[in-house]
């Protein structure tokens, strides 16, 4: 199923909806931060803040990456899932798929938080008529941020004091704060 930016909507919501594990909740948090994405660069793009409106762009593309790389990600889980119990080699292999699954949502939450945070500043000087937009786009982020980081932290839940851990709820946080200044 790849090229998602080429996919039509309905399509890719059939696929969502469809009860496999993929295109899955990854997919979607990495696809509503490239909608926020889009919604803080044209806000960016007509108050003529070339800066945050490349940035928006840059995040944007992106995202859209990420939400490629989810499609296929969990494919090892699932593989060492299968491992029959008593395999000496499951408990490490599942492990290390959990861990590498969880690389690309960690990404996402932590772009979505910069984006969510771009999308408050562009709201704060943006004019009244496209303020809303900057600020649905903030919205769509600090949600995706959240969503990204709730998988991280299912995927490691034996892992609490990990890195990784913490970079998500950090990312989690600054989506949050964001949300709050751009109201």
């Amino acid at each position: 199923m790849g090229d998602l930016g080429d996919r039509p909507l309905a399509g890719f919501l059939d696929d969502v909806a469809a009860a496999t594990p993929a295109p899955g909740g990854g997919t979607s948090a990495a696809l509503t931060t490239a909608l926020g994405a889009a919604l803080v660069a044209m806000s960016a793009g007509i108050a003529e803040a070339a800066a945050e409106h490349a940035r928006a762009e840059e995040l944007r593309a992106r995202a859209l990456e990420l939400a490629e790389e989810e499609l296929t990600s969990y494919e090892p889980v699932i593989a060492a899932h299968r491992l029959p119990l008593g395999d000496p080699e499951r408990g490490e292999r599942l492990a290390a798929a959990l861990a590498e699954a969880s690389r690309a949502p960690a990404e996402i939450a932590e772009l979505a938080a910069e984006t969510a945070e771009l999308g408050a500043r562009v709201a704060a000087a943006a004019a009244p008529a496209v303020r809303g937009d900057a600020v649905t786009g903030t919205l769509l982020a600090e949600a995706a941020a959240s969503a990204a980081a709730e998988l991280v932290e299912t995927n490691l839940r034996d892992r609490t004091g990990d890195s990784v851990v913490k970079r998500v709820a950090d990312a989690r946080r600054r989506a949050r704060r964001a949300r709050v200044e751009a109201a």
